[in-house]
């Protein structure tokens, strides 16, 4: 027969409200913090979109200019976040394995989409991608468009999302021991087989997290894309301007329902990518 301790059973005793004067200042600023600027705006979301009829919400939520920007946000997101998990691995490897003039500007320079407001940075990219600009008047005899296409909106998610892999990689890249690669060099690995086996795994759910939080980041992203893209339905318009307009149209319970279609997906990505992370580690444990 298992035995209760006095202790546990006068805490079992006590009211609740008594138990609850006990909690952690900490803990109760972190959760009323956390109720009043995440949960119940949430919440609320829900609500607004429940009101409703379920038959009425599913259409609106898979009507075809609905998937059509359901398509262009998350697929170009993913890949917008996969090719800065390469490039942004890449610069911030360079940024911490070597020394070069000018590396302080340019590792300052990485953190300028962080600063630099959005529809700033959707004008300039639209000004740089045009037919006429810099780049955009290169590739335009190659019959490549850039501005107000899909393909500018993909350069925009880039552009927005590179400094959360980079400054994510980078101070654990820092933190590695170079003598585990030397050993390995001494022990006959080539520089590929260095990095593919010694370095990678340790690294791999550090640029994860890079990766997930620059994909979250180009999901959401408004400023820049509603520029530099048409805004097109069915060719480059993506799901946050999709709620703009419905907003604009006094639509705010079918802005509401593709906001909850956006949060959900959202986070069922976010979820599979923590379980990616947490399945590295453990397998980098064994």
């Amino acid at each position: 027969m298992t035995t209760v301790s006095p202790s546990v059973e006068v805490e079992r005793e006590t009211p609740f409200w008594k138990r609850l004067g006990r909690v952690p200042w900490t803990w109760r600023i972190t959760i009323a913090y956390l109720m009043v600027m995440l949960f119940m705006p949430i919440v609320a979301m829900f609500l607004k979109a429940s009101t409703e009829p379920p038959a009425r919400f599913w259409a609106i939520a898979t009507s075809d200019i609905a998937l059509a920007t359901y398509n262009v946000t998350f697929v170009t997101s993913l890949f917008a976040a996969l090719l800065n998990g390469v490039f942004g691995t890449l610069i911030a490897w360079v940024l911490v394995r070597y020394d070069f003039p000018l590396k302080r500007l340019i590792d300052a320079t990485v953190d300028l989409p962080f600063a630099l407001p959005t529809s700033v940075a959707g004008l300039t990219l639209a000004t740089v991608y045009s037919d006429n600009g810099w780049i955009g008047s290169l590739l335009s005899p190659l019959g490549i468009k850039v501005s107000f296409t899909r393909t500018g909106v993909a350069v925009a998610m880039i552009f927005i999302s590179l400094p959360f892999v980079v400054r994510t990689v980078q101070p654990v890249l820092q933190e590695m021991e170079h003598e585990i690669e030397e050993a390995a060099w001494c022990l006959g690995a080539s520089q590929w087989q260095t990095f593919w086996k010694v370095i990678l795994p340790p690294l791999f759910p550090t640029i994860l997290t890079g990766v997930a939080l620059g994909f979250s980041r180009a999901v959401g992203e408004y400023g820049s894309t509603v520029i530099i893209s048409s805004n097109t339905p069915f060719q480059d318009l993506i799901a946050p301007v999709l709620i703009f307009q419905r907003l604009e149209q006094y639509d705010y319970s079918g802005a509401t329902v593709i906001g909850i279609v956006l949060l959900s997906i959202s986070l069922i990505l976010l979820l599979a990518i923590n379980f990616l992370q947490a399945w590295a580690r453990r397998y980098d444990s064994r």
